[in-house]
């Protein structure tokens, strides 16, 4: 009795092992063929872990460049090999770069982008604008010899922060809401006028047909931010880069990879537009040369709107990794914007945004977008 059960048991265990691989439906369907020949289909191997490598995003997140050491461990534990930054007063020198990348390198960390700004006459279209030019190509040349590969800019006319507050959000962490409502009518800045905008793009192109060429030669990548918010009209500025068809223009002006983006799916969706579809259109062109990576709920396209965990938003983050992963994009991928969460509270956070949060917030945004990345590039690999 025992070993009839011990039997039956074995033989259900081999059966039920027979059918997970795949065997069960070969030998029914092969009666009378030899054992021998049959083989269980197996699936291609997978090389784990899935890691970053020349032709994946690059885990990146925003860090100041004068960050401590301890810092810098701190997001290197959490799986952070890539620093974006903002850099320092232009000119920039070969010298100042080096720096601050053998600074980062020591740690483990390579710098993958750096912000530039201070040219105002520039984006106003002002007296001066040709020595600020110069210096930008300067700095270009500098970034091109030490080997730093995108470096980012915006050009807003004015970027209208008033309109952000803090919204409560799931168990009574910080979302960050934004109203165009209540602030559309804000005067102009005395310093800074009001401009209309084929005057910017007027002066977005100058400074692109001088610029770009260099970071070209240079082997370097430009990336603009478009405008965050993406309303219309800012303190009575128009605002370009706002909308698909502006960034559509925008890589029209001059044709080089050189002349790119940083694409932001949270923006995008802003705006009412496809994330899906403005990544691929962008990355179809070689123009997407950073990433942010973020989600949001829209209630009204342009001007109202709220940013929300990765997980809770309108975008679907997962389709906009496997565009970028599927087309082999390689620069940096900032899981940008983490909300605000009570451990962080806790330790006295001090957050750019309303509803902006630490490094708890930090830590999640990092571990969402790896899965993210981790689940595409298995699927990729089939």
């Amino acid at each position: 009795m025992s070993n009839t059960r011990r039997a039956f048991l074995k033989g259900g265990v081999s059966v039920a092992a027979a059918s997970v691989l795949g065997l069960t439906t070969t030998c029914q369907s092969n009666a009378g063929t030899p054992p021998a020949t049959l083989k269980a289909e197996s699936p291609t191997p997978k090389t784990w872990p899935l890691t970053e490598g020349q032709d994946t995003p690059k885990m990146c997140y925003w860090i100041g460049r004068n960050a401590e050491e301890s810092t810098l461990r701190s997001y290197r534990q959490i799986g952070v090999d890539h620093a974006a930054m903002g850099g320092p007063p232009i000119p920039w020198t070969k010298e100042d770069l080096q720096s601050i990348i053998d600074r980062f390198e020591s740690q483990g960390m390579k710098v993958i982008l750096m912000m530039i700004g201070g040219f105002p006459n520039t984006i106003y279209g002002r007296d001066g604008r040709d020595q600020e030019i110069e210096k930008v190509q300067q700095s270009l040349v500098a970034a091109g010899q030490v080997g730093l590969p995108v470096v980012e800019y915006n050009f807003y006319a004015h970027r209208l922060m008033e309109g952000y507050h803090e919204v409560e959000g799931r168990g009574g962490a910080g979302y960050t809401g934004f109203d165009y409502d209540p602030v559309k009518d804000l005067p102009a800045d005395p310093e800074i006028g009001e401009h209309r905008a084929e005057d910017l793009w007027n002066n977005l192109t100058y400074f692109l047909e001088a610029v770009i060429p260099v970071a070209e030669q240079a082997g370097v990548r430009m990336a603009v931010h478009p405008n965050d918010p993406p309303i219309p009209v800012s303190h009575g500025s128009d605002q370009i880069l706002g909308t698909f068809e502006d960034w559509k223009r925008l890589v029209g002006i001059v044709d080089s990879p050189s002349n790119g983006m940083t694409f932001d799916c949270g923006v995008t969706r802003e705006t009412g537009a496809d994330p899906v579809e403005v990544c691929r259109y962008l990355a179809d062109r070689d123009r997407i040369n950073h990433v942010h990576y973020r989600n949001v709920l829209v209630e009204r396209p342009y001007e109202k709107y709220v940013e929300v965990f990765p997980v809770n938003g309108l975008v679907d983050m997962f389709a906009v990794m496997r565009e970028l992963v599927d087309r082999n994009y390689s620069f940096g991928l900032y899981p940008a914007h983490e909300r605000a969460l009570d451990y962080d509270r806790k330790t006295g956070m001090n957050a750019y945004y309303p509803g902006g949060g630490g490094f708890a917030g930090v830590t999640y945004n990092v571990a969402y977008a790896r899965g993210m990345m981790q689940a595409a590039l298995s699927l990729k690999q089939g």
